[in-house]
């Protein structure tokens, strides 16, 4: 599995920090990254959406109200105008005073310390050259090679695979479907990223056989040691250290 070599820190399986750890932290912010890495995180997941201006920031929703102190699209704000946002008081007043990263920053950040996942967010907003966007931001930083596209949007991510036909990626998606090893071939990804209630044994075989990476996801809810039972390559977490204290045999739960 190709994707094996973004996290040869360590042998597999790997431990994703959705959102960096967001279990513990405001979700995509610096503490919330800086947490999934204290914590032993292989790798931090986030999501992308483009500023007014054309410039790439870490939040999750289309929409400023449920992670921030701002109101309406994060689309129609100039990169200005999200730095002045509070990212942290709604998760804990201890945050206040967390801001929206860009993407930029986190990969320079990164760079030398973690891997990256990105997920592009798109629906019910779609915006036009994101995937060049991003692919432009890895190559600034020089993160080509540290990092995974993925995408809900299928078209997306076979857009970033026609672009930079060396750049990792992968498809979300959120069903038992009939052909999961399908999925990735028409997107040309390398990468299948489940739900995690919704994986069977019989998939994470299909899926090695296709010579894909898989890494189921899900909230709080996971059962890790259900995941981890069935082989996957990775599973991403809101609170990273609780799949590491499987893996390692001192979970009491």
């Amino acid at each position: 599995m190709k994707l094996k070599q973004l996290f040869e820190q360590r042998p597999g399986p790997y431990i994703i920090g959705h959102r960096g750890a967001s279990g513990y932290a405001p979700e995509n912010t610096m503490v919330s990254f800086e947490r999934a890495i204290a914590l032993r995180a292989d790798a931090i997941e986030l999501d992308v959406h483009p500023t007014s201006d054309g410039e790439l920031v870490v939040i999750h929703d289309p929409t400023l109200e449920r992670t921030t102190n701002g109101e309406g699209l994060v689309s129609a704000h100039t990169l200005a105008q999200i730095r002045e946002l509070d990212a942290g008081s709604w998760f804990d007043p201890g945050f206040k005073g967390c801001r929206v990263p860009t993407l930029q920053e986190v990969l320079e950040w990164a760079r030398n310390r973690v891997k990256v996942i990105i997920e592009i967010k798109l629906g019910p907003m779609f915006y036009p050259n994101i995937e060049e966007l991003v692919i432009a931001t890895l190559d600034r930083t020089g993160m080509r090679g540290d990092a995974l596209v993925i995408s809900f949007d299928h078209f997306c991510v076979r857009r970033v695979k026609e672009l930079a036909p060396d750049i990792a990626t992968g498809v979300l998606y959120a069903a038992r479907t009939i052909d999961p090893v399908r999925l990735a071939r028409d997107a040309n990804a390398d990468a299948l990223l489940p739900y995690w209630a919704l994986l069977t044994p019989k998939e994470v075989e299909a899926a090695h056989d296709a010579g894909l990476f898989i890494a189921p996801w899900g909230g709080p809810e996971q059962d890790y040691r259900y995941i981890l039972s069935l082989g996957v390559d990775a599973v991403a977490s809101d609170f990273p250290d609780r799949p590491r204290l499987v893996l390692e045999g001192q979970d009491q739960s």
